[in-house]
């Protein structure tokens, strides 16, 4: 049943005007002078962390950093905390921006609130990289992380992420399963959450150039582009390790989506949901803005309470505030 139409709230509508000014966001302009930009930009990257955010962060955490993946990866977990689960963050960024304090505000209060390590892949970025630049080598990570879950009989592995993130994490689902199903062995995640995921870089969910229209922060025509220098050639742009969404998405494990209703990618976030109904196996729930509680996802309805992928969850719940219509679970 459909939820009644929720108006922006004044906070949404004063973020949604000022911020795209303060950071200058505009429309594309020209191909080649986004690309100078972009890459202007990104040689005045400092990199390491961005921690600022979060005050006492290094009496409050412990971070390691790990370069097997032959890109840093950092992993956080809450000092004085039990850990008992761990989540790997795909951040967003249009695949074009590394981590950035938001990002790390984040996921330091999922860890401190969820008792988790926060595994943080800084993986390489385009437009001087593609996703085969590090997509094999983060299905590694993932399953490393996935099989140090099983042997420390901790929770299953949790793939999260937020925008390019989202589509990230929910291509390396796809690969683990596959793996899995090749081989006959192998670990693959427990649980998924993705964040208004980026999950269709093609941009051909019928309703994407409508929900375009009234987006306040993203472009399409620069979405495009950087879906163009993500997949390295138009060629590769429907691949499943690319938009995830018009893959296989059939005995992936419970998944949990959350999105606003004045966002471009919301068109591809609803084509989602409808292709893993039709999947059968794909169990996606559809949630609204995260409220400030915290509420465990129901068990998988074919498994064992405890045990099933995804148990202990947790299930952000609330209304939507970016106007329209609700996107509710269920």
């Amino acid at each position: 049943m459909d939820s009644p139409v929720v108006s922006p709230s004044l906070l949404h509508q004063v973020v949604a005007t000022v911020l795209p000014r303060v950071r200058r966001a505009r429309d594309l302009d020209d191909a080649d002078l986004e690309r100078g930009r972009i890459l202007a930009w990104q040689q005045t990257l400092v990199g390491g962390l961005p921690t600022r955010l979060v005050p006492g962060f290094s009496r409050r955490f412990d971070v390691e950093v790990d370069h097997s993946a032959g890109f840093p990866t950092y992993v956080l977990t809450p000092r004085g905390a039990d850990v008992t689960r761990t989540v790997l963050y795909g951040h967003g960024g249009g695949y074009v921006k590394p981590i950035d304090a938001f990002h790390v505000r984040y996921v330091s209060i999922l860890a401190r609130r969820l008792g988790a390590r926060i595994v943080l892949p800084d993986y390489p970025l385009a437009p001087t990289h593609t996703w085969r630049d590090s997509h094999e080598d983060l299905v590694d990570l993932a399953v490393a992380w996935a099989e140090h879950a099983d042997c420390a009989g901790e929770r299953p592995l949790t793939l999260m992420g937020d925008s390019a993130g989202g589509g990230l994490v929910l291509a390396l689902a796809q690969t683990m399963r596959d793996r899995l199903r090749r081989h006959g062995s192998g670990a693959v995640a427990g649980s998924l959450v993705l964040h208004a995921p980026w999950a269709d870089l093609t941009s051909t969910a019928p309703g994407t150039e409508e929900f375009s229209a009234r987006d306040p922060w993203l472009f399409l025509s620069k979405i495009r582009l950087y879906a163009e220098w993500w997949a390295g050639s138009p060629d590769d742009l429907d691949r499943p390790e690319v938009s995830p969404a018009l893959g296989d998405l059939s005995d992936l494990p419970p998944a949990l989506m959350l999105h606003g209703t004045r966002d471009t990618l919301a068109a591809a976030c609803r084509m989602l949901v409808r292709r893993a109904e039709e999947a059968g196996g794909a169990h996606l729930r559809r949630g609204a803005r995260p409220a400030a509680r915290l509420q465990p996802l129901p068990a998988d309805p074919r498994g064992a309470a405890r045990d099933a992928p995804g148990a202990g969850l947790p299930r952000l719940s609330g209304r939507a505030g970016t106007g329209g219509r609700p996107m509710l679970a269920g």
